[in-house]
């Protein structure tokens, strides 16, 4: 599907490496159609050494080369980078974003242009394939561009598909901020270790291992983590003693709190991203 297709990056960065990475990696796509721009120049020749890609610090070449163009800039230059790149893109190309709490609406509102656009979200375990990562689509997307941007990201973890205004501020506050809380969690159990008297290499090594196999019982499962947990938690014995401490400790309603919140965030910030792509985009009108 992607093989034989023209894909720009423009923006080298963390998630864009990530990217061209799977994309080369996993055979998806050929590195001879890929080009990447970056303002660091020692980067790009480092990509361009790993990935065997094309690179160059001119956004617009990538703009004007690419079937397919992924803008993987910080949220706050977004709109600058959209106005430098605005008169390449037309209705030929398939524009995706990834920055994050950037609303297609704000995107929309920076070109002003009717164009195929698909905002997605991944989380930082794409450096290690294994993003979560959600995928919206604009009003003149297609359903072929929704494959194509599913095909991208699936090499670098999984992908879902959601709708923009409903449920893309929940996707973040629970997995693009997930990786967060877990991260916390493990800290606070390799903690736990040391107080116990493990040492600490060995206490984060345990914990790590342990969230790791957990996730994977359960997507190879397919078991409720109600079903699994019943499993672990004998009567009268050590997990269901745990379990009771973590619920009387809120365990359940902070994590739900946690989530909650940062949803409630993402919107926040969204909201305010639209209002200046929009009174900005008045100002050069």
């Amino acid at each position: 599907m992607l093989y034989d297709k023209k894909i720009g990056f423009i923006g080298s960065g963390n998630m864009g490496e990530a990217l061209i990475s799977g994309l080369v990696l996993s055979k998806a796509a050929n590195p001879e159609n890929i080009i990447c721009s970056d303002i660091a120049e020692d980067l790009l020749e480092e990509i361009q050494t790993k990935y065997k890609v094309s690179t160059t610090t001119d956004n617009i070449e990538v703009a004007k080369k690419s079937e397919i163009i992924v803008y993987a800039t910080k949220p706050q230059i977004l709109g600058s980078v959209l106005k430098e790149t605005a008169h390449a893109l037309d209705q030929s190309k398939l524009i995706i974003s990834i920055a994050a709490g950037v609303p297609l609406a704000a995107i929309a509102a920076g070109l002003q242009k009717e164009l195929r656009l698909i905002r997605v979200m991944p989380n930082i375990c794409a450096f290690v394939k294994e993003s979560a990562t959600a995928i919206a689509a604009g009003e003149y997307a297609s359903k072929e561009d929704i494959a194509l941007a599913r095909a991208i990201f699936d090499s670098v973890g999984k992908t879902v598909f959601i709708q923009e205004n409903v449920l893309m501020d929940a996707f973040t506050g629970l997995s693009g901020s997930g990786p967060a809380y877990i991260f916390t969690i493990v800290d606070a159990m390799a903690d736990a270790g040391v107080k116990m008297g493990l040492s600490r290499k060995d206490s984060l090594f345990l914990s790590t291992q342990t969230i790791l196999g957990s996730a994977k019982l359960l997507l190879e499962s397919k078991e409720h983590p109600g079903q699994l947990k019943d499993r672990v938690a004998s009567p009268g014995g050590t997990a269901i003693t745990g379990i009771h401490t973590l619920e009387q400790g809120g365990l359940r309603t902070t994590l739900i709190n946690a989530v909650e919140s940062a949803s409630k965030r993402s919107k926040e910030l969204g909201d305010m991203m639209v209002k200046d792509f929009m009174e900005n985009s008045k100002k050069k009108s």
